[in-house]
């Protein structure tokens, strides 16, 4: 195991980290997507706004309770196959935010897209803790925090845009086919 760390730190798996980079870029994205079109989202399936908040806060939720419990996965599952389940669930959410026919779809998908976000913001940390020497994490980690604070930046302009120009659904539209892009080539 030692071994197998010190060849890991010697060669650290960079395409491996991109990929995750990019899951993580686009799931912290859509964090913060769904604000601006919140109105619209109200309007259209007849919600209050105390209602309409559970977009939100369900996501909130779920992430809340997912991210101390990713420690128990990563302990489980190898960081192959928890990437790809967060993937999947990602982008399974996000088909069926874009599809929803009801306000409770929505809300359902919301917490599914969370779920998979969740696994993922810890999970790249572990695999750039462990894949990196000491010397170089500080360096990894701020390329990490770079997609943090730039990806929720992004969203409400980004949102704000769409939202004036095309329906609220493309938001998910935008979003959906980097995540496949990502689940694909995680499986290779």
């Amino acid at each position: 195991m030692e071994a197998d760390i010190k060849k890991m730190h010697q060669n650290p798996p960079y395409g491996m980290i991109i990929i995750m980079f990019i899951g993580a870029f686009v799931a912290l994205l859509n964090n913060t997507l769904l604000n601006v079109a919140i109105p619209t989202i109200m309007e259209e399936f007849e919600v209050s706004p105390s209602t309409v908040q559970w977009i939100t806060t369900g996501y909130m939720l779920v992430n809340g309770i997912l991210i101390p419990a990713s420690a128990f996965f990563i302990q489980r599952f190898t960081n192959r196959k928890l990437f790809l389940t967060a993937m999947m669930l990602f982008s399974l959410g996000t088909a069926l935010a874009m599809l929803s026919p009801t306000f409770g779809v929505l809300v359902f998908a919301r917490m599914v897209q969370a779920s998979g976000s969740a696994i993922m913001m810890p999970l790249l940390m572990n695999v750039m803790l462990t894949a990196f020497p000491v010397e170089k994490r500080g360096t990894a980690m701020g390329f990490f925090g770079l997609a943090m604070i730039t990806a929720p930046a992004i969203g409400p302009t980004l949102s704000g845009y769409v939202v004036e120009h095309h329906d609220w659904r493309v938001l998910f539209g935008i979003v959906l086919p980097f995540a496949i892009f990502t689940l694909i080539y995680a499986f290779n």
